[in-house]
């Protein structure tokens, strides 16, 4: 059993180097495509993070009218609070306005002075809310549709938030869309690059596997050979494309990081490193040993 391993592992690799030209652009090929599904599945979780990002700082904030009285607001405030929906609830008064935005612009002279010189608080009461789900804030929203409300709230700033998470999510899925038909074009060309490097293969060792056939090898035995560089050709575009994307992954995760500061691209690539490696080397032996069982099984009879 050992020694029959050992001779189609054997075989497996003089077919490869033997065709060797053939076998590198075979690699590269399906480097091609197993690069663009590990790209898929880096994409996939750095547009996750954006979105969880952008849901985590999205609520709608309700600004009042200056004259609105503060136990109106307080009232209102206690009762989104009952509300099932809702997370949290923050009433920041226009006293807490103004130093807030004071402290914004402290560094800005003209603002500063400007908001120093006038006799009244030009700034609105609000409310901050956030929602345990981000598709509960149109439920939300609807809270404040109540004409009593009208009187006295000024604008919110829901529909605005809503429009940007919306957009964001529209642009990951259209990337991720877009990934996965290149990669699907170039997992295509590469099953065929494979299949006719495993027939030219077959053709090339005519003569041996005649010779096999007399002596009376079994068809496993005969078979198995080109079934293995099949699996050659998946490891190696397998581990050539976390070689380049391990550094590729190092250097874009700082400037990930400024727009998305909450992602970490390069630590959770790393300690996630061997489960993209599984899935690669999964989706790239699937194109390669497929093809080469088609092959063998549609070319080689034995």
């Amino acid at each position: 059993m050992i020694t029959t391993l050992y001779r189609i592992i054997k075989y497996g690799f003089q077919n490869f180097w033997r065709n060797y030209l053939i076998s590198i652009a075979t690699v590269l090929v399906l480097f091609l495509s197993a690069a663009g599904f590990l790209g898929l599945l880096i994409f996939g979780a750095v547009g996750s993070k954006a979105i969880s990002s952008v849901q985590e700082r999205i609520d709608i904030s309700v600004y009042f009218k200056p004259d609105a009285p503060e136990d109106d607001i307080l009232k209102i405030k206690e009762g989104l609070r009952g509300l099932p929906e809702v997370r949290s609830v923050e009433y920041i008064s226009k006293d807490e306005a103004l130093e807030i935005f004071k402290k914004r612009h402290a560094y800005d002279n003209v603002i500063y002075q400007a908001i120093e010189e006038l006799n009244v608080n030009p700034l609105s009461a609000s409310l901050n809310i956030k929602a345990y789900d981000p598709g509960q804030y149109s439920l939300i929203a609807s809270y404040f549709e109540v004409e009593a409300f009208k009187n006295i709230i000024d604008k919110i700033t829901y529909s605005e938030n809503y429009l940007i998470i919306n957009r964001l999510a529209r642009i990951v899925s259209l990337g991720e869309q877009g990934g996965l038909m290149l990669t699907l074009i170039l997992a295509i060309i590469a099953a065929i690059v494979a299949f006719n490097a495993v027939l030219l293969a077959i053709y090339s060792n005519k003569e041996e596997i005649a010779i096999m056939r007399l002596v009376g090898a079994s068809n496993t035995f005969i078979r198995s050979p080109y079934i293995f560089v099949g699996m050659i050709y998946g490891f190696l575009a397998a581990f050539l494309a976390m070689v380049v994307f391990t550094p590729f992954v190092y250097f874009i995760s700082p400037y990930i990081e400024v727009f998305i500061p909450t992602t970490d691209l390069w630590f959770y690539f790393l300690g996630n490193f061997f489960k993209f490696f599984g899935y690669c080397l999964l989706f790239s032996m699937s194109i390669s040993v497929v093809s080469s069982i088609v092959v063998v099984k549609r070319y080689l009879n034995v």
